[in-house]
């Protein structure tokens, strides 16, 4: 259906106590867990709304598949993600042959984001929307150099 919403993703890990640790950490509300199934629920966003959820499963080393998903952001938040993760001891990746000093633009779309991994390697993203028109022929490139067509 096309004007459906994503609801929820999944995530796995192979040490759900220390995954649960990291995502609380970056202040996700713990919704429910299932000790019996090796599984945790967050809720995303305003947790009274319950319009978002992720869901982190334990499975074994040889069932671990690495995954990607992407936090949606305001811009002036995605600015203070540096200092926001720094300060848990997590640093940012570089992304796209583009180091991290500064968000990466993906001008296709256009959106501004900053990426870095769990500590199971999935790849994980905080992203922002930006308000100009897309132009795809500039590929991915840093914030800064995004701007400048736009002054």
């Amino acid at each position: 259906m096309k004007n459906a919403e994503l609801y929820e993703t999944h995530v796995k890990t192979v040490n759900l106590k220390s995954a649960v640790a990291f995502y609380k950490s970056l202040g996700l509300e713990l919704a429910y867990f299932l000790e019996e199934r090796r599984v945790a629920f967050f809720f995303l966003g305003d947790s009274d709304k319950k319009q978002q959820m992720l869901g982190v499963w334990e499975v074994n080393e040889h069932e671990f598949v690495r995954s990607h998903f992407a936090f949606k952001v305001t811009l002036e938040q995605l600015l203070g993600i540096p200092t926001f993760l720094d300060a848990k001891g997590i640093a940012l990746s570089p992304s796209f042959g583009l180091d991290a000093s500064q968000p990466v633009v993906h001008a296709w779309m256009p959106a501004a984001c900053y990426y870095f991994s769990d500590f199971d390697g999935n790849s994980l993203e905080y992203l922002a929307l930006l308000d100009q028109e897309p132009k795809p022929e500039l590929g991915v490139l840093h914030l800064s150099e995004w701007e400048k067509d736009f002054q």
